[in-house]
């Protein structure tokens, strides 16, 4: 039988909070041409010029502010997810862990996949949504090494499971006791990309953006858009939690200036939820897997802040799925699956 493995690729970190180690995380990061998707000399005088000058130290504070003793949560958190689910699989099933990002390396694993003998791997992108600056990049980035460094691996990709029932379980599995506990609203907060994004990964040019409430008109070009599947998933987390149409509302962080990004903007509705009368708020982050620095910092720390001081009263971030059994139980069965079928 084919020796088969599996592979967890999460976003990544800075090897340290030094500015040194940011900036380099920071100049492979933006330096995606899926993430700053701009002509490869106009990014890297925005990288060199502008950015790279002045966000490193900035991003090294924030950074700072989330660390742990044992590193990075995002890592911490990752490195447990593999083991537990390797745990879940057996000894004849190694998982392997890689980051787009930084350390471990996409290369650097790929390698050991190769010099370990595996023959058949299942690649697994540790995003429910697609984007082009998240899911994209991770396949393109391990098929690049696949390609140069084992040809002949056969790899099978988990496609985005924003709305697979298992994955709503999990994330109803960990959010159910926030939930039950009294509360005004639910703020579901996603992660921004710049609306072009959107038309750039509609193979039709025609629907996102362009059809009038084009995620809630059925289309081919859902299969890869990020709005649609977002907020696909909040549906189904309501349907299954009853969450009331009048007590949740999305929301989406993390943005650019300089071009139109998803809205409405999570830090703008922190803003306006108190002064509707929003007191008691809980907020979920279900684009990303594991709580990070756009979680821990930007949510519970300058988002509780916001909250706050524009008069609310009480500020609960729900956690990521993170190691969470359902969590582990949702990888574990996908890889099953894969497990059983014949060998290629």
């Amino acid at each position: 039988m084919p020796k088969r493995a599996v592979l967890l690729v999460n976003l990544g970190s800075p090897d340290s909070t030094a500015v040194p180690d940011v900036r380099r995380y920071l100049r492979e990061f933006l330096g995606d041409e899926r993430v700053l998707d701009v002509p490869a000399a106009l990014r890297w005088a925005l990288l060199e010029g502008i950015i790279l000058r002045t966000r490193p130290k900035k991003s090294a504070h924030a950074y700072a502010e989330i660390w742990t003793e044992a590193g990075s949560p995002l890592i911490v958190t990752s490195r447990s997810v593999q083991q537990k689910l390797a745990a879940a699989l057996g000894p004849d099933t190694p998982v392997y862990l890689a980051m787009r990002y930084g350390h471990p390396s996409v290369a650097s694993v790929v390698a050991q996949i190769a010099a370990d003998g595996i023959a058949e791997l299942l690649l697994f992108p540790q995003y429910p949504h697609y984007a082009m600056s998240s899911w994209e990049t991770v396949v393109v980035r391990v098929m690049e090494e696949v390609a140069r460094q084992a040809p002949r691996l056969r790899v099978t990709t988990v496609q985005p499971f924003y709305a697979d029932a298992d994955y709503i379980a999990a994330l109803h599995a960990v959010s159910a006791p926030f939930l039950a506990q009294p509360h005004d609203h639910v703020l579901f907060s996603y992660h921004g990309i710049p609306e072009r994004h959107l038309r750039k990964a509609d193979s039709s040019r025609a629907h996102c953006t362009m059809v009038a409430d084009c995620c809630a008109t059925c289309s081919p070009a859902h299969a890869t858009c990020y709005k649609a599947q977002c907020l696909a998933t909040t549906r189904a987390l309501v349907a299954k939690t009853g969450i009331p149409a009048e007590k949740h509302s999305v929301s989406f962080q993390s943005r650019l200036a300089g071009e139109p990004w998803l809205s409405p903007f999570t830090d703008h509705e922190l803003v306006r939820l108190p002064k509707a009368g929003v007191k008691n708020l809980l907020i979920l982050c279900p684009a990303f897997t594991t709580d990070c620095l756009e979680t821990l910092e930007e949510i519970q720390g300058e988002g509780r802040e916001t909250f706050l001081a524009a008069g609310g009263e009480n500020f609960q971030q729900i956690p990521c799925l993170n190691d969470h059994p359902a969590f582990i139980d949702f990888l574990a069965a996908r890889a099953r699956r894969w497990l059983r079928q014949a060998p290629a």
